[in-house]
């Protein structure tokens, strides 16, 4: 998982909190002279020792199925593999739009994601979240950070995941360093080596994805990110129209997988290119058993927007 270091005191948050006015304390960086406010963030510097928990979450089944529906997923007795990190979303908000973080989040790259779940979570059960960066690391292209991020079931550790995130700018000559360190052993260190689907591999799967993609994701999800929501709002950030996001394109390719899915495994994806929508791409994996590499790729020019590896 990502690289960790020595914690502030763990903060326990008394609910969950409210994504709008992250949202805004976010984007506000964009502003000028905003980040001389205490409150905002961009302050530059280096990534604050933050840890925040949460606990008594519960989920309710009518949200699991809307969200379920909408990357895919069959109707379970348990949560989608890729669903903690909804739950979590608010906390990694909450990290990156305090007055002490050095840039604000809206406009970061997200590279990679790692998801190891220890045991299926079954819906209802209560969880205690936790969420915490990492420090900065160089990049070809900037710096990178993670969030680190668990979900406990009766102070048994039961799913945890690594976010890793590109700040642009400033790019360092010592290589595309992702700020994660070796991951744990098993499962997660499998899932850590390098995707390895042919490019010949036909795809097992099409999917047209409407110019509604992001809407649709972000009223399950909660990441209501401009650049995913119309192309009006995500052209100030360099794109020509609205891009899906990277945590449905992962949540998509699982629920592909879903009857081949144990209890128990880990999951590592890298997003290449951003979808932008409405678009065409088909799925494609090799690999059987307890390795599984998997890709989504444009469905005429055959560019990668995603590639994965499952390992149990």
């Amino acid at each position: 998982m990502g690289a960790e270091r020595a914690s502030a005191t763990v903060q326990t948050l008394e609910g969950s909190p409210s994504i709008l006015p992250l949202y805004l304390r976010a984007a506000a960086p964009m502003i000028p002279g905003a980040s001389a406010l205490p409150c905002v963030p961009g302050g530059g510097g280096e990534i604050p020792e933050i840890d925040l928990r949460l606990d008594g979450v519960r989920t309710e089944p009518a949200e699991v199925a809307a969200y379920a529906k909408v990357c895919g997923f069959g109707l379970r007795d348990h949560l989608p593999p890729t669903f903690p990190h909804v739950l979590a979303f608010p906390l990694h908000m909450a990290v990156m739009a305090d007055g002490s973080f050095p840039f604000g989040a809206v406009g970061l790259v997200h590279l990679e994601n790692e998801i190891v779940q220890h045991r299926r979570v079954g819906i209802g059960e209560e969880l205690s979240l936790r969420v915490r960066p990492t420090g900065l690391q160089p990049h070809a292209k900037g710096r990178t950070f993670s969030l680190l991020t668990e979900a406990w079931v009766d102070d048994v550790l039961a799913w945890e995941s690594t976010s890793t995130m590109l700040r642009r700018g400033g790019g360092s000559d010592t290589g595309e360093a992702t700020g994660t360190s070796s991951p744990k052993s098993g499962a997660a260190g499998r899932a850590d080596a390098a995707p390895g689907v042919p490019e010949e591999a036909p795809a097992s799967a099409e999917w047209r994805l409407s110019d509604d993609l992001g809407r649709r994701y972000a009223a399950v999800s909660g990441d209501r990110n401009p650049i995913h929501m119309h192309a009006w709002t995500a052209k100030p950030f360099g794109f020509p129209r609205a891009i899906a996001h990277g945590m449905w394109t992962k949540a998509r390719c699982l629920a592909a997988l879903d009857t081949r899915l144990p209890d128990a495994f880990a999951v590592k994806v890298r997003f290449r290119r951003p979808i932008l929508l409405p678009a065409k791409v088909e799925f494609a994996s090799s690999g059987e058993g307890a390795e599984i590499d998997f890709t989504v790729r444009d469905a005429e020019r055959k560019t990668p927007h995603l590639d994965g590896r499952m390992a149990s």
